[in-house]
């Protein structure tokens, strides 16, 4: 599978609107409106532009930063990283962002990509039952 279409598979079900997140400005980053020429990944995420030697240490970042806005990142793999924050009614909200290049080429100075877009509904998992304690031998 392609990263452009693995990319818009991961975010396809996020065209809802992005919670109350704040994005802190990072040298070097631009936003991209065309999500690296994806078409159908800009109609439904947020995307931005750095370069291959840059986007750990933006991701990075940002994470530190949402963490102040109490996002937590709550999971994720493969260049993705998910982050929730509680509701005050209960329940959560999340947003997901992903990481990808043109190419299977690894260049410092190539364009690398954030997609960054909300996560439908309620993220938080209802709580687990209790476990019952194990009846006693007769």
């Amino acid at each position: 599978m392609g990263v452009s279409i693995l990319v818009a598979a991961v975010l396809a079900q996020s065209a809802v609107a992005m919670p109350d997140v704040l994005i802190p400005p990072v040298s070097g980053v631009a936003q991209d409106p065309t999500c690296g020429g994806r078409a159908q990944l800009a109609t439904t995420a947020t995307c931005f532009v750095t370069t291959q030697a840059a986007i750990s240490g933006v991701i990075d970042t940002w994470t530190a930063d949402f963490a102040n806005q109490q996002w937590l990142a709550a999971g994720g793999g493969d260049n993705r990283v998910v982050y929730i924050r509680r509701r005050d009614g209960g329940g959560c909200d999340g947003f997901q962002i992903m990481a990808f290049a043109d190419g299977d080429v690894a260049a410092p100075a190539a364009p690398a990509y954030i997609a960054m877009a909300a996560i439908p509904g309620d993220v938080c998992a209802a709580a687990a039952a209790q476990p019952q304690a194990p009846n006693a031998p007769q």
